[in-house]
Protein backbone atom coordinates (compact mmCIF):
# COMPACT_ATOMS: atom_id res chain seq x y z
CA UNK A 1 0.00 0.00 0.00
CA UNK A 2 1.03 3.48 -0.69
CA UNK A 3 2.36 5.48 2.64
CA UNK A 4 -0.11 8.39 1.49
CA UNK A 5 -3.27 5.44 1.81
CA UNK A 6 -1.82 4.56 5.67
CA UNK A 7 -1.16 7.61 6.67
CA UNK A 8 -4.95 8.64 5.29
CA UNK A 9 -6.35 5.46 7.13
CA UNK A 10 -4.58 5.96 10.56
CA UNK A 11 -5.91 10.04 10.61
CA UNK A 12 -9.61 8.80 9.14
CA UNK A 13 -9.39 6.44 11.98
CA UNK A 14 -7.33 8.29 15.28
CA UNK A 15 -9.98 11.53 14.74
CA UNK A 16 -13.47 9.40 14.51
CA UNK A 17 -12.43 7.11 17.28
CA UNK A 18 -12.62 10.40 19.31
CA UNK A 19 -15.86 11.07 17.79
CA UNK A 20 -17.88 8.26 16.92
CA UNK A 21 -16.23 5.32 18.26
CA UNK A 22 -15.97 6.65 22.04
CA UNK A 23 -20.25 7.67 20.98
CA UNK A 24 -21.09 4.27 19.83
CA UNK A 25 -18.53 1.89 21.71
CA UNK A 26 -17.87 4.39 25.06
CA UNK A 27 -20.78 2.33 26.97
CA UNK A 28 -19.40 -0.82 26.81
CA UNK A 29 -16.20 0.06 27.58
CA UNK A 30 -17.91 2.19 30.56
CA UNK A 31 -19.94 -1.11 31.10
CA UNK A 32 -17.33 -3.89 31.61
CA UNK A 33 -14.72 -1.48 33.48
CA UNK A 34 -17.53 -0.88 36.07
CA UNK A 35 -18.87 -4.73 36.02
CA UNK A 36 -15.52 -6.87 35.34
CA UNK A 37 -12.38 -4.72 36.86
CA UNK A 38 -12.21 -4.53 40.28
CA UNK A 39 -11.63 -0.62 41.87
CA UNK A 40 -8.52 -2.10 44.02
CA UNK A 41 -6.61 -4.05 40.69
CA UNK A 42 -3.53 -2.50 40.03
CA UNK A 43 -2.91 -0.24 37.17
CA UNK A 44 -1.11 -2.78 35.34
CA UNK A 45 -3.69 -5.07 35.16
CA UNK A 46 -6.58 -2.45 34.31
CA UNK A 47 -4.28 -1.78 31.35
CA UNK A 48 -3.81 -5.40 30.74
CA UNK A 49 -7.67 -5.93 30.67
CA UNK A 50 -8.46 -2.65 27.92
CA UNK A 51 -5.61 -3.91 25.80
CA UNK A 52 -7.28 -7.28 25.39
CA UNK A 53 -10.49 -5.68 24.54
CA UNK A 54 -9.13 -3.82 21.96
CA UNK A 55 -6.70 -6.38 20.57
CA UNK A 56 -9.83 -8.60 20.09
CA UNK A 57 -11.83 -5.94 18.35
CA UNK A 58 -8.56 -5.54 16.45
CA UNK A 59 -8.51 -9.29 15.36
CA UNK A 60 -12.04 -9.27 14.37
CA UNK A 61 -11.35 -6.33 12.08
CA UNK A 62 -8.81 -7.68 10.40
CA UNK A 63 -10.53 -11.24 9.58
CA UNK A 64 -13.11 -9.18 8.25
CA UNK A 65 -10.53 -7.06 6.49
CA UNK A 66 -9.63 -10.54 5.13
CA UNK A 67 -12.94 -11.28 3.48
CA UNK A 68 -13.65 -8.15 2.49
CA UNK A 69 -10.59 -8.15 0.15
CA UNK A 70 -10.90 -11.51 -0.55
CA UNK A 71 -14.94 -10.87 -2.04
CA UNK A 72 -13.60 -7.56 -3.91
CA UNK A 73 -10.82 -9.78 -5.92
CA UNK A 74 -13.80 -12.25 -6.79
CA UNK A 75 -15.72 -9.43 -7.97
CA UNK A 76 -12.88 -8.07 -10.18
CA UNK A 77 -12.26 -9.47 -13.63
CA UNK A 78 -11.65 -6.98 -16.28
CA UNK A 79 -10.05 -3.26 -16.48
CA UNK A 80 -13.29 -1.97 -16.55
CA UNK A 81 -14.86 -3.95 -13.53
CA UNK A 82 -11.80 -3.09 -11.68
CA UNK A 83 -11.94 0.83 -12.33
CA UNK A 84 -15.87 0.61 -11.63
CA UNK A 85 -15.37 -0.87 -7.94
CA UNK A 86 -12.77 1.09 -6.94
CA UNK A 87 -15.46 4.11 -8.24
CA UNK A 88 -17.96 2.79 -6.44
CA UNK A 89 -16.17 2.55 -3.41
CA UNK A 90 -14.98 6.03 -3.58
CA UNK A 91 -18.72 6.92 -4.25
CA UNK A 92 -20.14 4.79 -1.13
CA UNK A 93 -16.94 6.64 1.39
CA UNK A 94 -17.94 10.21 -0.28
CA UNK A 95 -21.94 9.16 1.23
CA UNK A 96 -20.47 8.00 4.43
CA UNK A 97 -18.64 11.14 5.21
CA UNK A 98 -21.75 13.35 3.87
CA UNK A 99 -23.59 10.61 6.36
CA UNK A 100 -20.86 11.17 9.41
CA UNK A 101 -21.62 14.58 9.14
CA UNK A 102 -25.57 14.21 9.67
CA UNK A 103 -25.76 15.42 5.88
CA UNK A 104 -27.30 11.95 4.94
CA UNK A 105 -28.58 8.77 6.39
CA UNK A 106 -26.84 6.45 4.46
CA UNK A 107 -24.94 4.68 7.23
CA UNK A 108 -28.03 4.56 9.52
CA UNK A 109 -29.76 2.92 6.28
CA UNK A 110 -27.41 -0.11 5.86
CA UNK A 111 -26.98 -0.94 8.75
CA UNK A 112 -28.35 -4.18 10.24
CA UNK A 113 -29.66 -5.73 13.19
CA UNK A 114 -26.62 -8.56 13.94
CA UNK A 115 -26.35 -7.46 17.64
CA UNK A 116 -30.01 -7.91 18.39
CA UNK A 117 -30.19 -11.88 17.78
CA UNK A 118 -30.41 -13.96 20.91
CA UNK A 119 -27.53 -15.67 20.08
CA UNK A 120 -25.48 -12.64 20.39
CA UNK A 121 -26.91 -11.07 23.33
CA UNK A 122 -26.28 -14.62 25.10
CA UNK A 123 -22.21 -14.35 24.25
CA UNK A 124 -22.39 -11.04 25.36
CA UNK A 125 -24.00 -11.51 28.85
CA UNK A 126 -21.69 -14.46 29.64
CA UNK A 127 -18.77 -12.55 28.72
CA UNK A 128 -19.18 -9.99 30.46
CA UNK A 129 -19.74 -11.45 33.27
CA UNK A 130 -16.69 -12.93 33.37
CA UNK A 131 -13.92 -11.65 35.41
CA UNK A 132 -11.02 -13.75 33.18
CA UNK A 133 -8.58 -11.95 31.24
CA UNK A 134 -9.28 -13.79 27.97
CA UNK A 135 -13.12 -12.42 28.07
CA UNK A 136 -11.57 -9.43 28.05
CA UNK A 137 -10.23 -10.29 24.72
CA UNK A 138 -13.28 -12.07 23.63
CA UNK A 139 -15.45 -9.23 24.62
CA UNK A 140 -13.59 -7.24 22.30
CA UNK A 141 -14.00 -9.61 19.19
CA UNK A 142 -17.50 -9.40 19.84
CA UNK A 143 -17.62 -5.57 19.84
CA UNK A 144 -16.14 -5.76 17.01
CA UNK A 145 -19.25 -7.89 15.07
CA UNK A 146 -21.30 -4.78 16.40
CA UNK A 147 -23.38 -2.39 13.56
CA UNK A 148 -21.44 0.51 12.83
CA UNK A 149 -21.24 3.14 9.89
CA UNK A 150 -17.58 3.32 10.76
CA UNK A 151 -16.43 -0.22 10.22
CA UNK A 152 -18.12 -0.32 6.83
CA UNK A 153 -16.43 2.43 5.45
CA UNK A 154 -13.13 0.82 6.11
CA UNK A 155 -14.38 -2.69 5.29
CA UNK A 156 -15.55 -0.99 1.83
CA UNK A 157 -12.03 -0.02 1.70
CA UNK A 158 -10.97 -3.32 1.81
CA UNK A 159 -13.13 -4.50 -0.65
CA UNK A 160 -11.81 -1.83 -3.09
CA UNK A 161 -8.02 -4.12 -2.89
CA UNK A 162 -9.38 -7.07 -4.28
CA UNK A 163 -6.53 -8.60 -2.05
CA UNK A 164 -7.30 -10.79 1.71
CA UNK A 165 -4.09 -9.19 2.50
CA UNK A 166 -4.27 -5.66 1.69
CA UNK A 167 -7.64 -6.14 3.15
CA UNK A 168 -6.74 -7.67 6.28
CA UNK A 169 -3.99 -4.88 6.59
CA UNK A 170 -6.45 -1.78 6.04
CA UNK A 171 -8.79 -3.37 9.18
CA UNK A 172 -5.82 -3.78 11.22
CA UNK A 173 -4.82 -0.18 10.64
CA UNK A 174 -8.29 0.82 11.29
CA UNK A 175 -8.74 -0.90 14.47
CA UNK A 176 -4.53 0.13 16.11
CA UNK A 177 -5.85 3.41 15.39
CA UNK A 178 -8.71 3.51 17.56
CA UNK A 179 -7.43 2.11 20.16
CA UNK A 180 -5.54 5.26 21.74
CA UNK A 181 -9.28 6.43 22.27
CA UNK A 182 -10.60 3.77 23.84
CA UNK A 183 -8.23 2.76 26.08
CA UNK A 184 -7.83 6.26 27.37
CA UNK A 185 -11.59 6.44 27.46
CA UNK A 186 -11.44 6.21 31.55
CA UNK A 187 -8.70 8.44 31.83
CA UNK A 188 -10.42 11.66 29.25
CA UNK A 189 -14.03 10.70 30.36
CA UNK A 190 -14.35 14.29 30.88
CA UNK A 191 -12.92 15.39 27.49
CA UNK A 192 -14.69 12.71 25.47
CA UNK A 193 -18.08 13.77 26.59
CA UNK A 194 -17.59 17.22 25.87
CA UNK A 195 -20.07 17.32 22.47
CA UNK A 196 -17.87 20.52 21.30
CA UNK A 197 -14.87 18.48 21.55
CA UNK A 198 -16.87 15.25 19.59
CA UNK A 199 -18.24 17.21 16.90
CA UNK A 200 -14.70 18.72 15.82
CA UNK A 201 -13.37 15.59 15.70
CA UNK A 202 -15.93 14.21 13.93
CA UNK A 203 -15.99 17.03 11.38
CA UNK A 204 -12.44 16.40 10.65
CA UNK A 205 -12.83 12.43 10.21
CA UNK A 206 -15.63 13.01 8.16
CA UNK A 207 -13.92 15.67 5.66
CA UNK A 208 -11.21 13.57 5.68
CA UNK A 209 -13.58 10.24 4.60
CA UNK A 210 -14.90 12.58 2.08
CA UNK A 211 -11.41 13.89 0.36
CA UNK A 212 -10.42 10.18 0.35
CA UNK A 213 -12.86 9.00 -1.56
CA UNK A 214 -12.53 11.90 -3.78
CA UNK A 215 -9.04 10.11 -4.14
CA UNK A 216 -10.47 6.97 -4.50
CA UNK A 217 -12.47 7.64 -7.31
CA UNK A 218 -9.70 9.10 -9.24
CA UNK A 219 -7.82 5.96 -8.63
CA UNK A 220 -11.05 4.12 -10.36
CA UNK A 221 -11.05 6.42 -13.26
CA UNK A 222 -7.13 6.58 -13.59
CA UNK A 223 -7.03 2.51 -13.39
CA UNK A 224 -9.81 2.62 -16.39
CA UNK A 225 -7.94 5.20 -18.78
CA UNK A 226 -4.47 3.41 -17.95
CA UNK A 227 -5.14 -0.30 -19.55
CA UNK A 228 -1.61 -1.31 -18.49
CA UNK A 229 -1.59 -0.69 -14.81
CA UNK A 230 -3.37 -3.29 -12.50
CA UNK A 231 -5.80 -2.88 -9.22
CA UNK A 232 -2.49 -4.01 -7.08
CA UNK A 233 -0.44 -0.62 -8.58
CA UNK A 234 -3.21 1.32 -6.48
CA UNK A 235 -2.45 -0.07 -2.56
CA UNK A 236 1.19 -1.07 -2.85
Amino acid sequence: METVNIITIISIAFLGSFGHCIGMCGGIVVAYSSIKIEPASTKVSQSIAHLLYSFGRVLTYTVLGAMFGALGGVATFSNTANGGLLIFAGVVMVLAGLSLMGKIKFLTIIEHSFSSSNLYKSAFKSVLNSKSNLSFFVLGMLNGLLPCGFVYFFAITAASTADPLYGALVMAIFGISTIPAMFGLGFLTSLSSQTSFRNMMMSLSSIAVILYGIYTVYNGYDYISNPSKTLTDCHK
